[in-house]
């Protein structure tokens, strides 16, 4: 045996759960760490990576071993975020409704598995439902080409109740089974390495990272680096949140003191780093997604700010809004994306740049809240994103259609005696009626505002005039009008 054979040691294994959105995932992990975390999240639906270690007795010889978990999003939005824990995984459980079988997303998931060569097992939820079908699931999963132990092939899987606790042990032993069979090692002395799962800025703490721990031993005082920022761990803390001075391959841990946030899905290393390997590492970049260039003043430019509460669900919304439906006429610029709350120099952006603001899982702090409301920037935030989505495409549609209903063209100007002054215009589209505020529209801006005092038609006084019909009519306001402005009825 070679010495570096003798410096291997045993790592437990990293499993990754994942399957169609509303099969149990989270429940399942719930019963098997005996925490809640499905009742913390909106709508139930886990909405960012998060890694857990148990420990469960061994079958074979009876003692407690250690099992990480990353539990991963179910809604399609997360695709990317299914992915990356695939990457990251030693062993999958793809999760599958007893009473559904299945559907568009476990085939995602499935084929997450498969291209990054994850050996998984099967988990059929929800057994204890009556409606529940095991030969039906099994049946249809041989259809999708997963040949489980009995049905023509060797997938190990197993019907479990995240109600009863039914099959969970049985479920955590194939686990272990599955993970022995891969011989999962690491070297001690080996420079620790590792994936960013999650990374976000705490303002109470700074740049926060959730990672886990592939290779090597991290600990407290290493240089740390990827291929976008480096930094030095001052803080390392354990799933449970508690600090460590050290930790060991296959376990989750948070480390603090990255100069800036890394990319979610880089790989990182840390120790005694040398000079050559620091010097290897990028400045950080700054995400800043591609902009559209446009010359076309036909062309409406949509323009937005992202804000997140993690880096991975700033990811997701940025792939989901770019799914979005627009206009053939219009071009999205998402001109940056930060996580945090969203700030009055958020705001301050939107308004220099004529871009709104859409924020997943974060809120507006006090100041932004007020300069929002006084500048009229438009902010759409929600904490369960399949709403969002909804409030962002019924916003692009709206936005398409012009927030007045009636448009008066000036085609001439009479006369002027202080603010008062007399004009006459045509109708072009909906109603302008007498005593109304109108907006004062020149070269596509809004310059002000002013009442009508007095309406004519055929110089009759009347109180409304509908498209298509010209009038007079004494319109006051500060503005001084010209031929040509547009007045604009909500």
């Amino acid at each position: 045996m070679s010495s570096e054979d003798e410096k291997k040691l045993k790592r437990p294994p990293v499993v990754v759960v994942v399957g169609h959105v509303d099969h149990g995932k989270t429940s399942l992990l719930d019963y098997i760490r005996k925490t809640n975390v499905a009742a913390k999240e909106a709508g139930g639906i886990t909405q960012s990576i998060g890694a857990y270690e148990i420990e469960h007795p061994s079958t074979s010889s009876g003692q407690g071993r250690k099992i990480t978990f990353i539990d991963t999003p179910g809604h399609e939005a997360f695709s990317k975020m299914r992915v990356r824990g695939a990457h990251a995984a030693d062993v999958g459980i793809l999760v599958v409704a007893g009473d559904e079988g299945v559907k568009p997303q476990t085939k995602e998931a499935l084929k997450a598995l498969q291209d990054s060569k994850t050996p998984f097992v099967v988990a059929i939820t929800k057994i204890d439902k009556p409606n529940a079908d095991l030969e039906r699931v099994k049946n249809d999963l041989t259809a999708n080409n997963v040949l489980l132990e009995g049905y023509g092939g060797n997938i190990s899987y197993q019907g479990v109740s995240s109600k009863t606790g039914d099959g969970i042990n049985e479920l955590l032993d194939l686990i272990l089974l599955t993970a022995d069979l891969e011989e999962l090692e690491y070297n001690a002395d080996a420079t620790a390495s590792g994936i960013i799962l999650e990374a976000k800025l705490d303002n109470r703490r700074g740049n926060t990272v959730t990672v886990i721990l592939t290779g090597g031993r991290l600990r407290r005082g290493d240089l740390i680096a990827t291929a976008t920022v480096k930094g030095k761990v001052k803080n390392l803390e354990n799933f449970l949140g508690k600090s460590v001075d050290e930790l060991s391959p296959s376990s989750p841990a948070v480390v603090l003191g990255f100069e800036s946030l890394p990319e979610v899905g880089e790989e990182f290393v840390a120790g005694k780093l040398f000079e050559e390997d620091l010097a290897k590492v990028k400045k950080t970049i700054v995400r800043r997604l591609e902009t559209s260039d446009t010359t076309n003043k036909e062309s409406q430019t949509v323009r937005i700010i992202l804000k997140a509460d993690v880096a991975g669900s700033l990811e997701a919304l940025h792939d989901l809004l770019r799914g979005v439906p627009i206009k053939e006429n219009q071009t999205l610029d998402i001109i940056g994306q930060s996580v945090g709350e969203i700030t009055d120099g958020d705001v301050k952006d939107a308004v220099a740049t004529g871009a709104m603001i859409l924020g997943f899982r974060v809120q507006l702090n006090k100041a932004a809240e007020n300069l929002a409301r006084a500048q009229e920037v438009t902010v759409l935030t929600n904490d369960i994103i399949y709403k969002l989505v909804e409030e962002i495409e019924k916003l692009f549609l709206e936005m398409g259609k012009s927030k007045y209903s009636g448009e008066l063209e000036i085609l001439a100007v009479f006369s002027a005696k202080g603010n008062r002054q007399t004009i006459g215009g045509r109708v072009n589209r909906g109603q302008i009626r007498i005593k109304s505020w109108l907006d004062i529209q020149r070269a596509d801006e809004i310059i002000g505002k002013g009442k009508v005092i007095n309406l004519q038609q055929q110089k009759r006084d009347v109180n409304a005039v509908d498209a298509g019909n010209e009038c007079g009519l004494i319109f006051e306001s500060e503005v001084k009008m010209v031929v040509g402005d547009k007045l604009l009825s909500k």
